[in-house]
């Protein structure tokens, strides 16, 4: 029931509250979902506030962990126009609130109006308004705060010179107390809003996908966890941060596919690891070929010492086999002959799969279930999923199970392999995935990189969506990488590796230059390990691990390469070059990095660059170090010449070395 003044006005709502509050960034969908940050992060916030007529504004940004009673503040500044901003350091996992508080300060008011007075008569009054203002201020305060503000009223109001007191009016201490002790009775304040705080593998990391089946040693037929184990030192060698696991359960019989996706295969078929479920057990079950779930938490304990995390896929589907399809026959639909559909995303078949019914009478129970596939793997030490094709369940489920997984565990980390529509991948984001898979692996050209690259990293995307950018997958063999050879893979990885904070590959596919397609004209790879085990020679001379180490070398020891934001394109006058910078938030890492986008061709071009932005000295040379090769470059002024040949490294990663003395004395400082 709304309480009601005798004037008829809601009692609730009081007119005297001046301060309007419009336009608090950041914000998605008018608050309805969180932005996000990883710890440490200064989430930097903006609004417009402004009042009738022209009395000062004080202005607090508010924040606390959701759930906590205790709001911390800090002072907005004026940027003028009626915008004012500040920021505060996000310290803990989890979800914050954050809003902002504004009113009417009467005493700031008073202060500005007085520094205008010249008339004696009107100063003298204008003193004793002071005082009445201070002296409110008093009732608010105990103690020495008290005392002192006691003492600057009297000033005010007897005061033994004028000049005295406006000394006292314009004291830092009195600004100090008034402020401390305001009366914020008629203050307004924003709706809250959250920010959802991740640690830093959510935003950035190397990911390294491999099947645990291919990784058979010398005479083995069929690969295990064991195997896996093994061949950690290789993938840590690399560099990477992430090892991805393809589905490890076990995998159904009905309709099993084999090489090549074809049907009708013999028993010795290995089948798709994607066709989960059988006899032996469902999603909480690992295939008895690959081991034991203790051979998966001895393989996690491995690749922590090796400071490689493990990361499980998690696909939502079945296989005919599935105990669920006669444990929980309620949760699918089945037609008229009493069987079920198999999944279709034309014009591709899983005739090996069945997918959930998510309108059955029985979703509740469903989406327990699905929820507790995580707790399983949760408690095998578990803190990194990609999730296949999340678009094609309800955006309802994601939503609720990934906020209970998130309260529960603030560090887990769930990467969205949905290669959907913009919408779709954007509202998936939205409601909790913490990266996302994006169509970076099909923008070849300067122009399409450079545009889909800007829309990644500008407001209001960059506030939600996190990119993974992986130039190949298991699913996807690009024509570029089909026809460009060892070059195109190596322009590949420069490109994902420093474009992104989070990148990944398949491998060892990629490292040894996988190129043939099942057809021409397909993205599907021919004797793709979907259906069949490989065995991989990782000793091959021509490999690109020693490339790939390189790389990710350098984005360990460069901050640059850690953050979504920093990205600024550069002109060259080449379309077959494309340029770009990095740094650092401090701005004492500076990157740049040219690409040859063409894999044939030896390429060169003009670069320009914005010398002074850059903090350089237009009249000194600067020394660029390429961290590819090793050598460095005396440049000078804003344009300089570049030449890339792909046979050789297709792409310089500069970084940018300041105050260079002369070009006799190669000595350079940070």
């Amino acid at each position: 029931m709304v309480e009601m003044t005798e004037h008829g006005l809601d009692a609730a709502d009081d007119g005297r509250r001046r301060a309007v509050i419009e336009d608090v960034r950041p914000q998605i969908d008018g608050g309805r979902f969180p932005v996000k940050r990883v710890l440490g992060d200064a989430l930097q916030v903006e609004a417009a506030v402004f009042c009738d007529g022209h009395d000062r504004l004080r202005c607090l940004l508010q924040h606390r962990r959701a759930g906590s009673r205790r709001w911390q503040e800090v002072t907005m500044e004026g940027l003028g126009n009626d915008r004012w901003r500040a920021s505060f350091r996000v310290t803990e996992l989890g979800r914050h609130d954050y809003r902002v508080m504004a009113w009417v300060d009467p005493f700031e008011s008073w202060r500005h109006d007085l520094a205008r007075r010249s008339d004696p008569e009107d100063v003298r009054m204008a003193l004793l308004i002071g005082a009445d203002l201070v002296d409110a201020a008093v009732v608010r305060a105990t103690g020495y705060d008290a005392y002192r503000l006691e003492g600057f009223a009297a000033g005010l109001r007897a005061p033994s010179t004028v000049e005295e007191a406006l000394a006292a009016a314009e004291s830092e201490e009195l600004a100090r107390l008034m402020a401390e002790h305001a009366d914020r009775s008629l203050a307004s304040t924003s709706a809250p809003l959250q920010v959802v705080v991740d640690r830093e593998r959510a935003r950035y990391g190397a990911w390294y996908e491999m099947f645990p089946r291919s990784c058979a040693g010398q005479g083995q037929a069929h690969g295990s966890l064991r195997d896996c184990e093994a061949r950690l030192p290789y993938v840590a060698e690399m560099g990477f941060d992430i090892l991805y696991l393809p589905p490890i359960h076990p995998i159904g019989h009905t309709r099993r596919k084999g090489p090549n996706n074809t049907l009708h295969v013999g028993p010795e078929a290995p089948g798709s690891p994607w066709a989960i479920g059988s006899a032996e057990g469902g999603h909480k079950a690992v295939h008895p070929a690959l081991g034991t779930v203790e051979d998966l938490q001895r393989l996690a304990a491995r690749a922590r010492e090796y400071g490689i995390e493990l990361a499980l896929d998690i696909a939502f589907q079945c296989s005919p086999d599935h105990p669920y399809v006669e444990a929980h026959p309620e949760w699918f639909a089945w037609r008229p002959d009493g069987t079920v559909q198999y999944a279709e995303n034309p014009p591709k078949k899983y005739q090996d799969i069945y997918p959930f019914n998510f309108e059955a009478e029985a979703w509740p129970s469903l989406w327990q279930d699905l929820k507790g596939v995580f707790d399983f793997w949760i408690e095998q030490g578990v803190r990194i999923f990609r999730v296949d094709n999340p678009h094609t369940k309800p955006f309802a489920f994601w939503e609720w199970a990934l906020n209970q997984l998130k309260a529960e565990h603030p560090d887990l980390i769930f990467l969205s392999e949905a290669f959907a529509r913009p919408r779709i991948m954007h509202r998936l984001a939205k409601l909790g995935f913490s990266q996302s898979y994006t169509y970076f692996a099909w923008r070849n050209t300067k122009w399409e990189l450079t545009e889909y690259a800007s829309e990644l990293t500008r407001p209001p995307g960059v506030e939600y969506l996190r990119p993974n950018l992986w130039p190949n997958t298991p699913d996807i063999l690009t024509e570029y990488l089909q026809f460009g050879g060892r070059p195109a893979f190596m322009v590949r990885l420069v490109l994902a590796a420093t474009m992104s904070p989070s990148y990944g590959i398949y491998g060892p596919a990629f490292e040894l230059q996988e190129d043939r397609p099942l057809r021409p004209g397909s993205e599907e790879y021919l004797d793709s390990e979907k259906y069949q085990v490989r065995h991989w020679d990782l000793d091959r001379r021509d490999s690109l691990k020693g490339f790939i180490a390189r790389v990710n070398a350098i984005r360990r020891d460069n901050p640059a390469l850690k953050s979504e934001r920093n990205l600024r394109f550069y002109a060259v006058d080449n379309d077959e070059l494309i340029a770009y910078g990095r740094w650092s938030e401090d701005a004492s890492n500076l990157l740049l990095i040219v690409v040859n986008l063409d894999p044939y061709h030896r390429q060169s071009g003009w670069l320009e660059l914005p010398i002074s932005a850059m903090g350089l000295d237009p009249h000194q040379p600067y020394q660029m170090h390429d961290l590819l090769s090793g050598a460095r470059h005396l440049w000078h002024g804003e344009r300089n010449y570049v030449e890339l040949d792909p046979h050789s490294v297709p792409a310089h990663i500069f970084r940018v070395r300041r105050r260079v003395r002369s070009e006799r004395d190669f000595e350079y400082f940070l």
